[in-house]
C-alpha cells in the first residue's frame, strides 16, 4: 500500500476542520501565558488603514511568536476608530476590513484576540460631543478627557464594545486611558451628585480647601461605578467578554478588586523598567485574579524611540513571571496598522524564552515571607490626583529588600488585614496616614507573635507612642511585644535608596530585617544583584531567581547583562528533599541537608533560573 506523506493527512484533516466551521479553542485570559499588544492611536492622518495588514502578515506574527493571545488596536487616544465601525468614530479612510482579518486569522489559529480601546480618554468624542467632556475648576472643557458622570459611556462606548463582541466576536478588550486617565468633574451633573451624596455644599478647587478629600473620594467612587456599568451593560449580552481596565486594581488604585473584571494588567515605564515591573508585580500578584503586565518593546530613552534588545526584554519578562504573572509586549504599528515584522524576530527569542519556563512559573503563588505595606489610606489622602502613580516611599524600601535578596511582597491594608499572621514579618515604610484601627491591628499582629519593623522618623515615633516605647536617635531598636517583636529604624530610606542605591541604608535596613527575621525561608550570598521570589506550584517549592545587576535607572538600551555568581543558598525544608532541580537546564543539583536547611550551589544565573525542590 503507498504511504500518504504525514504533511498531507494534516493538511487535509486542517482544511476539513475549517470546512466545518470548528475553530481550534482558544485559551482564556486565566489560562494564558504569553501575548503581544499593538497599537497605533489612529489620527485624522489616517487615510488607508488596511492596505498592508494581510492575512500573511498576521500568520507570519503567530508562526514566529507563537503567542496565546494578541491584542490589537481599534481606538486610540484620539478617538479614531481603526476599524469601520458602525457606531463609532471611523479614521478618514480604509482599505477592505483589517479587524476581520486579524479575526480570521488568529480564530484558524487557535490564538484569542483582544482589542485596544481607549476609554475615559477619547479626543474626538469630545471635538464631536463638548458635553462628554469633564469640566475643570474654572469651568473650561478638558479636551481629551470624558466625564465619568456623562452619557459617554452609553452612547459610545458601551455600543462600540458589542459590536466589537458580536459583529467582530472578538475575545475581549483591554481599556486603556482609564483609572489614571480620570479627572475631577465640575460639570453640573457631577457637582449636583457630590452635595446629594455629602452634604457638603462647597466645592474644593484645590487640595488646600476644605473636603478635598471627600472631593476626590467621591470621584473615585464615580470611576468604579462608571466602570461597574459598562462591564455589566456589555456582560448583559456577551457574558464570554472579557473586559481589563488598564491599571485598574494595581497600585495606580491600590484597592481590593470591586468590580467583574476577568483580568488585571498595565504598561508598565518604557525605562527604569526592572523597577517599575517590580513594583508593579509586586502588588498585582496578592490581588487575586489573573493578572499580567506588558513591557513597552522600546526606550523613549534616547528619545523618541530605541527598539529594546531580546536580552533585556527577556530580563523585563523574568521579572514577571518570577511572580507568577502573564507577560506582553508592546509594539506600535504603522499609521496604516500594519505590522513592522523585522521587529518581530525580537519577541520571538522573547517568547523561547519564556516558554521554556513555562511550567515552573504559571500560575506559581508566591509563599509569604515579608509584607511590605502600599497603604490605601496614606495613598487616598496624598496622592495629589485620583489615580496616579503615587509610591511614597515604598518604591526605594521594595528594592532595598529585594536587593538584600528578601522575598517581598507589596500589599494594602485590605490584602494583609484578614490574616496577618500569614507573614512572619510586615515592614512599615514612611506612611504617614494610615488609619489608627489598622495601626492597632499592626501592633495587635506583633503581639500575637509577629515581627513589625517600623521606618522613618516620623511614622517610628507615631507607633512607638501606641505601644508605649521610646526611641533612641536614629539607630535600629527592637523589643519584645507580646508574643512577638516590634522594631524601629527612625531613618529616611526609600527617596534616598530609590535615588542612589546607597549601599550604607541597605547594610543598616539587612541588619534589621536579619534582627527581626531570624529563620527566612531562602537565604543567598554571592551577590546583592539576585531578586529571590519563593512560590510553590503543584506541590513543589520554588525558587526564582533573576539577575538584576547593571544600570537599570539611567541605561535606555541594554545590550548585555553580566552573568551573576556563584551564589550560595540556603533553603529551609522540614525533611530532606528528594532533589532539587535547576530550571530550564534540568540540571540536578548537589546539596547538603543540615539542621532543617538545604545548602545548594549556583555556579551562575545569566538572567532566570529557578531552583525546584521535590
Amino acid at each position: 500500500m503507498k504511504k500518504i506523506p504525514i504533511l498531507i493527512i494534516l493538511s487535509v484533516l486542517y482544511a476539513g476542520t475549517m470546512i466545518w466551521g470548528q475553530e481550534p479553542e482558544r485559551l482564556r485570559r486565566d489560562q494564558s501565558f504569553f501575548g503581544i499588544h499593538f497599537d497605533f492611536h489612529a489620527g485624522s492622518d489616517c487615510h488607508e488603514i488596511g492596505k498592508n495588514t494581510t492575512p500573511e502578515m498576521v500568520q507570519t506574527i503567530i508562526d514566529m511568536v507563537q503567542p496565546d493571545y494578541i491584542q490589537t488596536d481599534c481606538k486610540g487616544h484620539a478617538g479614531y476608530s481603526s476599524y469601520p465601525t458602525k457606531v463609532g468614530n471611523r479614521a478618514p479612510g480604509f482599505v477592505g476590513d483589517p479587524l476581520r482579518i486579524w479575526r480570521d486569522v488568529t480564530a484558524k489559529n487557535g490564538i484569542a484576540l483582544y482589542m485596544h480601546y481607549s476609554g475615559v480618554w477619547d479626543t474626538r468624542a469630545i471635538e464631536l460631543h463638548p458635553e462628554w467632556a469633564a469640566i475643570h475648576a474654572d469651568g473650561s472643557r478638558d479636551k481629551d478627557k470624558t466625564s465619568v458622570f456623562g452619557t459617554y459611556v452609553d452612547q459610545l462606548l458601551v455600543p462600540q464594545l458589542k459590536e466589537l463582541a458580536g459583529d467582530y466576536h472578538v475575545d475581549g478588550v483591554w481599556v486603556d486611558g482609564e483609572c489614571w486617565a480620570t479627572i475631577p468633574d465640575y460639570g453640573e451633573r457631577a457637582v449636583s451628585l457630590f452635595r446629594e451624596s455629602t452634604g457638603i455644599n462647597d466645592i474644593p478647587k484645590s487640595a488646600a480647601d476644605p473636603h478635598w478629600y471627600e472631593w476626590m473620594q467621591f470621584h473615585r467612587e464615580g470611576f468604579r461605578k462608571y466602570l461597574r456599568h459598562y462591564v455589566a451593560s456589555v456582560r448583559s449580552e456577551y457574558p464570554d467578554f472579557q473586559i481589563c481596565s488598564n491599571w485598574a486594581f494595581t497600585h495606580h488604585m491600590p484597592e481590593p478588586v470591586s468590580v467583574a473584571l476577568d483580568f488585571l494588567s498595565g504598561d508598565f515605564s518604557p525605562n527604569n523598567s526592572i523597577n517599575s515591573a517590580r513594583y508593579a508585580g509586586r502588588y498585582l500578584a496578592s490581588q487575586g485574579l489573573p493578572w499580567d503586565l506588558m513591557a513597552w518593546s522600546f526606550s523613549t530613552n534616547p528619545f523618541p524611540r530605541e527598539q529594546k534588545t531580546a536580552v533585556q526584554l527577556k530580563r523585563e519578562a523574568a521579572i514577571v513571571l518570577a511572580l507568577g504573572g502573564g507577560f506582553q509586549a508592546y509594539f506600535t504599528q504603522n499609521r496604516d496598522g500594519s505590522v513592522r515584522l523585522e521587529e518581530m524576530q525580537v519577541m520571538e527569542e522573547v517568547a523561547k524564552f519564556a516558554r521554556e519556563r513555562q511550567p515552573w512559573c504559571q500560575h506559581s503563588v508566591q509563599i509569604p515571607q515579608i509584607a511590605l505595606l502600599l497603604s490605601t489610606s496614606d495613598y487616598q489622602r496624598n496622592a495629589g490626583s485620583l489615580f496616579p502613580q503615587y509610591k511614597g516611599q515604598s518604591q526605594g524600601v521594595l528594592q532595598c529588600l529585594l536587593e538584600s535578596q528578601y522575598s517581598t511582597d507589596l500589599v494594602s491594608e485590605e490584602t494583609l488585614a484578614p490574616d496577618m499572621s500569614r507573614f512572619p514579618i510586615v515592614v512599615i515604610p514612611e506612611w504617614k496616614n494610615i488609619s489608627p484601627a489598622f495601626c492597632i491591628d499592626l501592633l495587635e499582629y506583633a503581639k500575637g507573635g509577629g515581627s513589625l519593623l517600623v521606618i522613618g522618623q516620623e511614622t517610628s515615633e507615631y507607633f512607638a507612642s501606641l505601644a508605649g516605647m521610646q526611641l533612641q536617635n536614629t539607630r535600629f531598636t527592637s523589643s519584645t511585644l507580646g508574643k512577638g517583636k516590634i522594631g524601629f529604624l527612625p531613618l529616611m530610606i526609600g527617596a534616598e535608596y530609590e535615588k542612589s542605591g546607597n549601599e550604607k541604608l541597605r547594610e543598616q535596613l539587612n541588619t534589621a530585617v536579619q534582627m527581626m527575621f531570624l529563620n527566612p525561608l531562602v537565604e543567598i550570598s554571592g551577590s546583592p544583584w539576585i531578586d529571590v521570589s519563593i512560590g510553590q506550584l503543584k506541590g513543589k517549592k520554588l525558587v526564582h531567581l533573576v539577575n538584576t545587576s547593571g544600570d537599570h535607572k539611567g541605561a535606555g538600551i541594554i545590550k548585555s547583562i553580566e552573568p551573576v555568581g556563584p551564589l550560595q543558598i540556603s533553603i529551609r525544608c522540614e525533611h530532606k528533599p528528594e532533589k532539587i532541580t535547576l530550571q530550564p537546564e534540568g540540571k540536578i543539583c548537589d546539596f547538603v541537608y543540615a539542621d532543617g536547611k538545604a545548602q545548594v550551589k549556583v555556579d551562575k544565573v545569566n538572567i532566570y533560573d529557578i531552583l525546584v525542590i521535590e
